[in-house]
């Protein structure tokens, strides 16, 4: 269900493909808010996507997102392990 205020996640290759298409539209002459509008963003979302994806071919995203998910793995494990220093000095100085 779709409607004013819901949020849709665009796949990065999802992102490239329009970005392709606002740029095309952009260079025969359109406004940035009414290419914006026909693609069902914001202008501040192209400039996001532009900074994000600018360049980027298909296996550079792929890398991108692979690199993402392995950076948000190492953090959810960082973190474990400092509550588990955390719990061995507890356990360490008797107050448990």
């Amino acid at each position: 269900m779709s409607g004013p205020g819901r949020r849709k996640r665009h796949s990065p290759e999802q992102i490239i493909a329009k970005l392709r298409e606002i740029d095309a539209a952009l260079a025969g002459g359109a406004g940035v808010e009414d290419v914006a509008r026909q693609h069902g963003v914001s202008p501040a979302t192209i400039g996001r996507w532009r900074t994000t994806y600018g360049g980027a071919k298909g296996p550079e995203i792929k890398r991108l997102k692979e690199l993402e998910q392995e950076n948000a793995r190492l953090k959810a494990l960082v973190a474990e392990q400092a509550l588990d220093i955390r719990m061995l000095k507890e356990l360490a100085k008797g107050n448990f």
